[in-house]
């Protein structure tokens, strides 16, 4: 299947001084927009997705969050979910997973807000319009913030890449499936409605 190649959008990017509460009322106030924020200060507001990877992204999450219902081990979340990265910085992955003693240490204040920490787990899927290279320094601020395990999806190189803390990026060309290995036990995402 051939995937239509488009320009990748340049986020708009702003350095302002927001404190972490100024930033999250400029996300509540502007719910139609997704805004993150670099550790050094930098906003970055992005446009919406495209329908087809809306859809794409859905399918990921609904085999996530199907995993996570079966199972008492931690809590998925959806990309309108801001985290507060430990090393600074303001990120929302497209889908991410927490182990349930790690957000049940939260308290009830930092779960409504933008959790304080890294998820363990986190994917991103990269639309036609995203900069790969844009996407691998996310992936690898992940990592620099604790990430356990990371999938970015790469459909224009119909390809997986896997981030691992202490290893190297494992490249995956036209995969099937991903498993969850140890952080996310008998996790398996069947990759057919969403690579291809």
């Amino acid at each position: 299947m051939e995937v239509a190649t488009l320009e990748p959008f340049t986020p708009v990017k702003l350095t302002l001084d927001l404190t972490d509460e100024q930033f999250f009322q400029l996300c509540q106030n502007n719910r139609d927009l997704r805004f993150e924020r670099t550790a050094t200060g930098e906003l970055i507001i992005m446009s919406p997705t495209g329908s087809d990877t809306g859809n794409r992204n859905g399918r990921l999450i609904q085999q996530l969050f199907n995993w996570t219902d079966r199972n008492d081990l931690g809590v998925a979340f959806d990309s309108s979910a801001g985290f507060k990265m430990p090393k600074g910085g303001n990120r929302s992955p497209d889908a991410s997973w927490i182990q349930k003693a790690r957000w049940d240490g939260l308290t009830e204040e930092q779960k409504q807000q933008f959790a304080p920490l890294c998820p363990d787990f986190v994917v991103e899927l990269r639309s036609a319009s995203d900069s790969l290279k844009e996407l691998q320094d996310k992936m690898r601020e992940y990592l620099e913030n604790g990430v356990r395990l990371g999938w970015l999806i790469d459909r224009q190189n119909l390809r997986v890449e896997i981030y691992r803390p202490g290893q190297e990026v494992e490249i995956i060309e036209s995969p099937g499936s991903l498993f969850g290995e140890d952080v996310l036990p008998g996790f398996v995402l069947d990759l057919g409605a969403i690579l291809y």
